[in-house]
């Protein structure tokens, strides 16, 4: 009987060449799946189911997942304000991990012995599938061809073309990976260190020159409304923002990283909506948590980045972080006032109940109510004190 494995696929040459290797040349029964972050459409998604079944799998399946990688990741990542390297929304890393979990999945659903994926030997993905399959379904062996046999575009293509496949396999200037949380965008600028992407490397163009403001109302750090319309569902909110925010050609950049290999990488985005999420979030929860609160919450939002994006999402003491992340949510409710205009946008300010700033305690830099200049006397004396000790025993 025919070995039965799953392939993470995508419709593009990588994972075509795999339908075609694993099924004639390995003998093995393919079952392809398409794991749908949100990036896209009806049409699209049609298209593909067609070419695997073209190609040769026994079965193809579509797997939405954008709902659960809200509600089990995209949420925490709003609520740390996660940045990689203070730039980077993780657009793809945070993605490829809900696409190797529903692979893992579905592998399980229909007792597959092995799982294959496109994956070349030089990249982060490789690891981020590899480590969720050998947690979740470690008995189940993992087929990677492009990888293992270090196989060249040229190599794939002239395959491909033997055994018959008919497609146009010219390569597109920039390599694009779209996703309810930004669009990667890559090409020959960002494999170098002093180049930067032209503006028609950009899949969104610039379509609004005139400035508009927008409302974003947060309701405990989950965006729920958008000027006067409101969202029961965060993803709404998320993808009606990018419609708004995209045409103006915001959220755009470079992406300079460590990968997890060991190697720098540069690539660059697109990611409207999410940067205007979080630069909003984050300013409505500098008016409403303490300096306490804001300094743990900036450690442990970057480590638990740093842990998504390195394919370290199963790992227990993420749980532990995502439930501290939320407990800090309790008061982070209130509308955030943002400008957009073309290639930038800021936050005008906030509004909530729960601002810090209240005048009935003073106002920074004018007046006081709570506290005598010779309270602050007697504090400044008590905070300095040990330091003064220092300087005059070690004045010498």
């Amino acid at each position: 009987m025919a070995k039965k494995v799953v392939l993470a696929f995508s419709g593009g040459l990588d994972t075509s060449y795999c339908v075609k290797y694993l099924s004639e040349e390995k003998g093995m029964e393919v079952h392809s799946v398409l794991v749908d972050t949100g990036g896209f459409s009806d049409e699209e998604l049609i298209n593909i189911e067609n070419r695997a079944k073209t190609l040769g799998v026994k079965s193809h399946k579509t797997v939405n997942v954008v709902n659960e990688y809200y509600e089990k990741c995209l949420k925490y990542l709003v609520f740390g304000n996660v940045l990689k390297n203070n730039t980077y929304p993780l657009s793809v890393s945070a993605e490829r991990m809900f696409q190797a979990l529903a692979v893992a999945e579905y592998a399980r659903s229909i007792n597959a012995e092995a799982i294959a994926h496109g994956s070349t030997g030089a990249g982060n993905d490789q690891v981020r599938f590899d480590v969720v399959f050998r947690i979740l379904v470690p008995n189940v062996e993992i087929i990677t061809p492009i990888r293992d046999m270090r196989l060249s575009r040229e190599a794939e293509i002239e395959y491909l073309k033997a055994k018959g496949v008919e497609q146009d396999w010219t390569k597109a200037a920039y390599s694009i990976n779209k996703g309810i949380w930004g669009t990667s965008v890559g090409g020959k600028e960002t494999l170098t260190s002093n180049q930067y992407l032209p503006e028609s490397a950009f899949p969104t163009q610039l379509t609004k020159t005139d400035a508009e403001q927008v409302d974003l109302y947060f309701e405990k750090g989950e965006l729920k409304g958008i000027n006067s319309e409101k969202f029961a569902n965060p993803v709404d909110a998320i993808k009606k923002l990018q419609e708004i925010a995209g045409p103006f050609a915001i959220g755009r950049d470079i992406h300079v990283g460590d990968t997890i290999i060991g190697i720098k990488g540069r690539v660059g985005f697109e990611a409207a909506a999410p940067l205007v999420i979080i630069k909003a979030h984050h300013t409505l929860e500098k008016h409403v948590l303490t300096k306490g609160q804001l300094y743990w919450k900036e450690q442990l939002g970057n480590w638990y980045g740093t842990m998504v994006h390195e394919g370290q999402f199963l790992e227990p003491v993420a749980r532990n972080i995502e439930t501290f992340l939320a407990d800090t949510q309790e008061n982070v409710t209130g509308t955030v006032h943002v400008q957009l205009s073309p290639y930038r946008f800021y936050v005008i300010g906030i509004q909530s109940e729960h601002d810090l700033m209240s005048a009935k305690f003073g106002s920074y830099g004018e007046m006081n109510n709570a506290w005598t200049g010779d309270d602050v006397r007697g504090f400044s004396k008590i905070m300095s004190n040990q330091t003064m000790i220092y300087h005059k025993v070690n004045e010498e």
